[in-house]
């Protein structure tokens, strides 16, 4: 079987970031608005108002899957899951499916109360953890999604 752990992503790490960046980038394949520059911005977000925080899935030491959590600067107790990705060749193999647990995990173990928004084309693994669906949200394929806590 496959192992894989979940850390916390290291930003002040070049060669973490760069892989973390380059997953990124090749998994959503829109230069327009996932560009290399955007997503290192994003990955070293450092504003002490609205926190981000991104986790990483190591498999023999190598970046395996991405994602991010963070807090929505527009509603009080508002987090989002974004920028996940796991590599082509890991797919399907319970790595995307951890790495949002991870993250659910850490928001429940540091915040109190809240709600968590993600948007995704594929909602099954979402359900299954508690999200349910905004009514209407449905844009271009992608449902907006919600879970209290």
């Amino acid at each position: 079987m496959d192992t894989f752990r979940i850390d916390t992503l290291d930003t002040s790490s070049p060669p973490l970031l760069a892989a973390s960046v380059t997953l990124i980038v090749n998994a959503f394949a829109d230069p327009e608005r996932y560009s290399a520059e955007r997503v290192r911005r994003e990955l070293r977000g450092d504003d002490p108002a609205f926190y981000r925080r991104f986790f990483v899935a190591l498999e023999a030491g190598e970046i395996v899957a991405v994602g991010g959590v963070k807090a929505a600067d527009w509603a009080s107790k508002t987090h989002l899951l974004y920028l996940s990705a796991v590599t082509p060749e890991r797919r399907g193999k319970g790595i995307g499916r951890a790495m949002i647990k991870a993250r659910l995990d850490w928001l429940e173990a540091n915040f109190k109360t809240g709600r968590i928004l993600v948007s995704a084309t594929k909602t099954k693994r979402f359900r299954d953890l508690g999200f349910v669906d905004v009514r209407n949200s449905n844009i271009d394929g992608r449902h907006l999604l919600v879970r209290r806590f």
